[in-house]
């Protein structure tokens, strides 16, 4: 009887089953080569090609090309060969020329480049340009803002708030406090457009003003609970009035309200000031300057903006109170809190500060 064709015997250098061993286990690993490395250790273990086959669910031509393959080339062989194609026609050099470019050099009388102005100074298509951009991360179209803050004590600061979100004081609360001032009552000078199948909601570029209101909000951070209160101006009366409401909105049952506030010149009144003296519960934490957003209540006014507020059409400021008044309370009918993540050290180490 044929014992049919002899099989190259596979044995392995240390280095070579290490390799494969971690080729077949790493998650990272493209499903090809965990295949091909799993052959290779089977064939390894003396396995003829139809065992190899069952155990890695191949046919035996599969494991007859693999096993041969290696006998000859050794991991090098594991590797597809590059595919016929068409030839490259833009140079690294060129390559080199349009991210430095694009890095280094702005286009005459404009501020950032477009895709067809680099195609124009670099002599290539306009499809190459962004495949480039692409390839390196380039986004000469997008912009983000940032500020850094400069206060002194911004360490400090920073770890004391992260702190209450983190590890809150135990029978105590802790209110996020600001105001969105000038909430504008815009009225479309047309009426808006209702959505259709195809079509979205379309409302007039221009509108009338009808005046101004001044959102003040306290934010639960346990609850997502929030206490809302508009006023026509923004002023330290307006802030102390707040206060108030916030005391009687969260009674004195001998627990400590923590404020978590900026350091707007309203807050920082005399009036003010005796006031908090006068009502020795609630415990004051003022955010760095220039970053707000350490304050949970500015996420909660991002979100009535752009829900209630940037959209809507108002004739006047008692229909925008009505509409802010009537989001809050819907928000409070199932309010969710934000979960805040961060740890000081995560934040600390994004913005490059060091402690050491």
């Amino acid at each position: 009887m044929s014992k049919g064709r002899p099989v190259e015997a596979i044995k392995l250098t240390e280095t070579e089953r290490g390799k494969l061993e971690l080729m077949a286990s790493r998650p990272k690993s493209s499903q090809r080569d965990a295949q091909r490395a799993s052959i290779i250790l089977a064939c390894a273990e003396g396995l003829a090609n139809q065992t190899v086959a069952l155990r890695t669910g191949v046919c035996v031509q599969t494991v007859g090309k693999w096993r041969s393959r290696f006998a000859t080339g050794r991991m090098e062989a594991l590797v597809d060969a590059p595919r016929p194609g068409a030839p490259r026609t833009i140079s690294d050099e060129k390559v080199e020329q349009v991210v430095t470019d694009t890095l280094e050099q702005k286009p005459k009388a404009r501020s950032h480049w477009s895709s067809r102005l680099m195609a124009e100074k670099s002599g290539i298509s306009d499809h190459s340009v962004r495949r480039i951009w692409k390839a390196f991360g380039l986004k000469p179209h997008q912009v983000q803002s940032f500020k850094l803050s400069k206060d002194p004590m911004f360490v400090e600061k920073v770890r004391d708030i992260v702190g209450l979100y983190l590890n809150p004081p135990e029978k105590a609360m802790v209110l996020c406090v600001d105001e969105k001032s000038q909430c504008q009552a815009l009225e479309r000078t047309q009426p808006i457009l209702p959505m259709r199948p195809g079509i979205p909601e379309r409302q007039s570029h221009d509108y009338e003003r009808h005046g101004t209101l001044s959102l003040f909000a306290a934010y639960d951070a346990a609850t997502g609970r929030v206490l809302g209160k508009s006023h026509a101006r923004h002023r330290s009366q307006e802030f102390l009035k707040f206060l108030k409401e916030i005391d009687t909105a969260w009674p004195d049952d001998g627990n400590e309200l923590h404020i978590i506030m900026d350091n707007y010149a309203t807050h920082k009144t005399d009036k003010v000031q005796r006031w908090l003296e006068r009502h020795q519960r609630f415990q004051i934490h003022f955010t760095p300057t220039g970053a707000s957003w350490i304050n949970l209540v500015e996420r909660f006014f991002g979100k009535i903006t752009t829900e209630a507020i940037r959209r809507g059409s108002f004739t006047s400021v008692n229909q925008l109170k009505k509409a802010m008044d009537q989001y809050i309370d819907m928000h409070n009918e199932d309010p969710k809190p934000f979960k805040w993540a961060a740890t000081t050290e995560s934040i600390f180490e994004k913005m490059h500060i060091s402690l050491s």
